[in-house]
């Protein structure tokens, strides 16, 4: 395989912050070329989310490498004409401003699906283009409380938010996932689809199994830190020598082997009171307190072996600054040099990327560093199709695509 699963492929995209350009920075891993418009001289506002990658954004190098920034005042005369000429290139065009706003400014899907019969039109708001909430302003936090998702997280005594933009990583999921079919479909048929997404839509679709279980059991799910409302043991134990595993005994089988491998107590096994799953959840105070007990006199390296001789899984209660020198992900072959205005950068390669193509997934970029690049591209360098709108970089870099 000589090229990329997305060469040729355009992407427009009016993004800022994570859900767009978590969907477009996949599109642009696997080839596609993608032109980000910014606000002049401020930009995606991701940029100044943090500076603890040697001065740049940590959010902004994940969600970003690979593509053209340009700066475009879209509301001005210029910045009109050049989104136009930018759209009749296009392949796909993607944007997370709100839907009102979207309207006011014709760049809608509706408006320009009529506008662009083949262009690809998409967007991600909070609650999506119709219904009561259409318009309700909407961040990552609100659309976790909305949903209920906190509810699920946390103690007995408190609800907790997950630690990262969920919400916005599903947007952004549905929406590559979108455009791919979506690309597909027209190369099938020549019809372009538009893909809207909203975080809440995308949210509540990874909620069905709780929401499933509340609608028709009547009862919610128990918030219970690392335990699971209907699997037990499950959860996290402390070793002897204070390390915590964490364990998942998904059924019968399982739970045999660990109570003869691990626990060494198989009278356990045919107990009443655990030899189902529905009675292991109904004895759970007192199947943890065995588990904890027994678990609590063996140091990790034991209770390691002991679970992979029963065949029973597990896993580490790792720091997320474990996460970086993890052994699976050197072990394979995850890390990639990126470049930088910083220099090069180690960021992941996708979970999944085509074999037999080098993975160069192009610089992350300086505010309008391709303005230039791109406006000679569309044929809009010369004077009189530029104004203050449109803001010349320094001088462009080499393509990244």
């Amino acid at each position: 395989m000589t090229e990329l699963p997305l060469s040729g492929v355009t992407v427009v995209a009016m993004e800022q912050a994570v859900a767009v350009p978590f969907a477009t920075r996949q599109l642009a891993d696997l080839g596609a070329r993608v032109i980000k418009i910014e606000r002049p001289e401020s930009g995606d506002f991701a940029r100044g989310y943090d500076d603890k990658v040697r001065g740049l954004s940590s959010a902004f190098v994940w969600l970003n490498r690979g593509k053209e920034s340009i700066e475009l005042d879209t509301k001005s005369s210029a910045g009109k004409r050049t989104l136009a000429a930018l759209l009749e290139r296009a392949d796909v065009f993607l944007h997370n401003i709100s839907p009102n706003a979207a309207r006011r400014q014709g760049i809608d899907s509706q408006t320009l699906s009529a506008a662009y019969p083949g262009l690809i039109c998409g967007s991600v708001s909070g609650y999506g283009t119709t219904g009561p909430m259409a318009e309700a302003k909407a961040y990552d936090l609100l659309i976790q409380g909305e949903t209920g998702l906190m509810s699920l997280n946390g103690d007995e005594e408190n609800f907790a938010k997950v630690g990262i933009s969920v919400a916005d990583i599903a947007a952004g999921m549905y929406t590559f996932s979108g455009v791919l079919a979506a690309i597909h479909h027209r190369s099938r048929t020549g019809e372009a689809l538009p893909v809207d997404v909203s975080l809440f839509d995308s949210l509540t679709e990874w909620l069905s199994y709780p929401m499933y279980y509340t609608q028709y059991g009547g009862v919610p799910p128990r918030r219970m830190g690392t335990s699971h409302a209907t699997i037990a043991p499950y959860g996290g134990f402390t070793t002897a020598d204070g390390q915590r595993v964490l364990l998942a005994v998904q059924n019968d089988r399982e739970w045999k082997r660990f109570c003869r491998d691990v626990l060494e107590r198989i009278d356990l096994a045919d107990s009443p009171r655990f030899n189902s799953h529905s009675s292991r959840v109904e004895h759970r105070e007192e199947l943890d307190a065995i588990v904890a007990e027994r678990i609590s006199k063996l140091d990790l390296t034991t209770v390691e072996k002991r679970l992979e001789c029963a065949e029973v899984a597990f896993a580490r209660m790792n720091t997320i600054d474990q996460l970086h020198h993890h052994e699976q992900l050197r072990g394979r072959g995850r890390w990639v040099s990126t470049d930088s205005e910083v220099g090069p950068l180690n960021t992941l390669l996708p979970p999944w990327f085509p074999s037999g193509v080098l993975p160069e997934f192009g610089r992350i970029p300086t505010l309008g560093e391709h303005t230039d690049e791109v406006l000679a591209w569309l044929g809009l360098s010369d004077a009189s199709n530029r104004d203050e709108s449109i803001l010349s970089a320094a001088p462009a870099a080499a393509p990244t695509k």
